[in-house]
């Protein structure tokens, strides 16, 4: 019988963690494991991969989990590989089989169905997905042999670019590139590929190796984490306003600073802005977002107090452990 697992002593942590996902983990399960070895108090994503899928995962510590929903709206690239010739029931690896099709792809035809699939599109929503629908996620209709109708979305792939096509081989398959706006299925994106090509296909392999400004050169892997120390850990925490880069900057000085904070609108020479995030100068601290309409700084998500001085204080031990290095 297994002991328990000892009681982690949760501490307040703020913060950005640029994750590498593990295959086999769902978004979730990587976010508890990274949450346990920080023993941070409060954490979520912006965003899930599945668990087949490995890559770039931000996750958000403290305060940078009220700014994760802007991060759903980033656009994503991924490295993915599709198998010719086999559509499986899932999209992807894990399904049956349920069609085979000789596969006759010349380059040329591979050039036409990039062209095509370039650029907006719509795709269905495929079963195996976490999309809900009157309150239940997809895959579980389809786990219980339900298909249940789903409405096309309209969604844009900037870039598609075919890396490698083993097309002659024995497992014939292709490699490719998609950069594309939120709510794209590259399993989707790899099926509707296999039909342009006459041969059907099935995802094999996915990774996403860029989300936003994050790239996966950026991230670390969870053994690597594991295998810090704890101060190490906190050094790898990417700094709150990292979710806010393209935003329009506003300093405020400590007296209009506390009034902003306290919801209140302040007045100034800014030009309107729908996306604004607001500093307090002396020290520097993150206050918060907002938008700037008619002079007027309208305030939207802000830190508390309390989340501020953590804040500060994190950053204090930082540098104090690096200065001991």
């Amino acid at each position: 019988m297994n002991a328990p697992r000892a009681r982690v002593a949760r501490r307040p942590v703020h913060g950005v963690l640029l994750l590498d996902k593990p295959i086999g983990l769902s978004s979730n399960q990587a976010l508890q494991k990274a949450k346990w070895l920080l023993r941070a108090e409060k954490a979520g994503h912006t965003g899930t991969l599945d668990p087949l899928a490995t890559g770039v995962l931000p996750l958000c510590f403290g305060a940078a989990t009220k700014f994760s929903q802007m991060h759903l709206d980033a656009d994503k690239t991924y490295l993915a590989t599709a198998r010719l010739g086999l559509k499986t029931s899932t999209g992807d690896a894990e399904g049956e089989v349920i069609s085979e099709r000789p596969v006759q792809v010349t380059q040329a035809q591979l050039t036409d169905v990039v062209q095509g699939l370039t650029g907006p599109i719509r795709q269905v929503p495929p079963m195996h997905s976490a999309l809900k629908k009157d309150g239940k996620a997809l895959y579980e209709y389809a786990r219980a042999g339900i298909e249940v109708e789903r409405a096309a979305r309209d969604v844009t792939i900037y870039e598609l670019k075919v890396t490698q096509a083993l097309v002659d081989s024995a497992q014939p398959a292709i490699e490719f590139i998609a950069k594309c706006s939120k709510g794209t299925y590259i399993r989707t994106l790899g099926e509707d590929m296999g039909e342009a090509l006459g041969c059907g296909a099935h995802l094999t392999a996915l990774r996403r190796i860029r989300t936003g400004d994050f790239d996966a050169s950026q991230c670390i892997t969870l053994e690597a984490l594991e295998a810090m120390d704890e101060n190490a850990r906190l050094a790898r925490l990417m700094p709150v306003e990292s979710l806010l880069t393209g935003h329009t900057v506003v300093t405020l000085d400590s007296e209009n600073a506390a009034r902003f904070l306290s919801g209140m609108r302040r007045r100034g020479p800014w030009a309107d802005a729908q996306e604004v995030v607001v500093y307090a100068s002396g020290p520097r601290a993150l206050l918060g977002t907002a938008h700037v309409k008619a002079g007027e700084l309208i305030p939207g998500r802000l830190l508390s107090p309390v989340e501020i001085s953590e804040v500060q204080a994190q950053n204090e031990l930082l540098k104090l452990a690096e200065s001991e290095l």
